[in-house]
């Protein structure tokens, strides 16, 4: 297949176009600075195209002659350059009225596990208004929507940001919204699920979710994180009212590790209702498998 893999450039875009070339696809990736990501040219039968993908006559170029469009383009929170609506609802929008008129005939969207109109956060709603946007052409384009939990893997956001945060404050480490329920979803599991729907059209017109074997609290992952990363910390559980704080404090700090939004999103349980989806024949990685060969210091 002739795949173009919007975000293909960011953590799961990689590793998803890892294995799409590797089962002998052609995958095309679009990022608007060709040169920071000359490392990815190594792949074979690969193509990193240097372009706007907020451009609909640039996606006409890219998309036109392919068998499958994947977006995984999102964002944890905004900033000068990208709005949750324009990351997540008008370039979607785009890249699916694009397919539509061309004729792509799949069209594979990352959305997010918890993704609703009446979500507590904006960064769930807008997920849910990108959803939309996207199942507006599913009567022409097979479209095939996927919300997973949250993601980790070696060079994910989440499971790195922790240990690096624990690296910098010692002794006493303050965690917001400590009983907040999670699932996470192993990187690789969720490109293989990628790659089953590319190859199997029956997909199309279904939403998955997709979450790891075990929900854990997050007290409970920065507690695993800390060991794995052997930091001795202690982990201080903080009220609502100061995990609020604490939110709005660092969301003026420099890379924003926390804003108020993620704490809305975080008084919302973010697991799966039941198993990862059988049809793909997925036993899904624990993160106490996966997480220490990453995080645990060389002996």
């Amino acid at each position: 297949m002739k795949i173009c893999i919007f975000g293909g450039t960011g953590f799961v875009g990689r590793a998803l176009a890892a294995q799409c070339v590797a089962a002998g696809h052609y995958v095309r990736v679009i990022t608007r600075r060709r040169e920071r990501h000359r490392d990815l040219l190594v792949l074979p039968n690969f193509h990193l195209i240097e372009g706007d993908p907020n451009n609909v006559a640039s996606l006409r170029q890219e998309l036109r002659g392919m068998d499958a469009a994947v977006n995984l383009i999102g964002i944890l929170n905004p900033g000068k350059h990208a709005s949750f609506e324009h990351a997540h609802v008008e370039l979607p929008r785009k890249i699916a009225n694009v397919c539509h008129e061309l004729g792509v005939p799949r069209l594979l969207h990352m959305s997010a596990l918890g993704a609703a109109p009446d979500a507590p956060s904006a960064y769930l709603r807008s997920k849910a208004a990108g959803e939309a946007a996207v199942n507006m052409v599913a009567s022409r384009v097979g479209v095939t929507l996927f919300r997973p939990s949250v993601i980790f893997g070696a060079h994910d956001s989440f499971t790195n940001r922790f240990a690096q945060l624990l690296r910098r404050i010692p002794f006493s480490f303050p965690l917001a919204c400590p009983q907040a329920r999670l699932q996470p979803v192993y990187v690789n599991d969720v490109t293989r699920a990628f790659l089953y729907a590319l190859a199997h059209r029956h997909t199309a017109g279904e939403t998955y979710h997709l979450c790891g074997p075990q929900a854990y609290t997050l007290l409970e992952i920065v507690e695993l994180i800390a060991r794995t990363a052997r930091l001795q910390r202690r982990i201080v559980p903080l009220s609502p009212s100061l995990s609020q704080l604490q939110a709005t404090i660092m969301e003026y700090a420099p890379g924003k590790p926390f804003t108020r939004d993620n704490y809305l999103s975080l008084t919302r349980d973010n697991v799966c209702a039941g198993a990862f989806p059988a049809e793909f024949g997925i036993t899904p990685n624990a993160m106490e498998t996966v997480v220490p060969a990453y995080l645990a210091p060389a002996p």
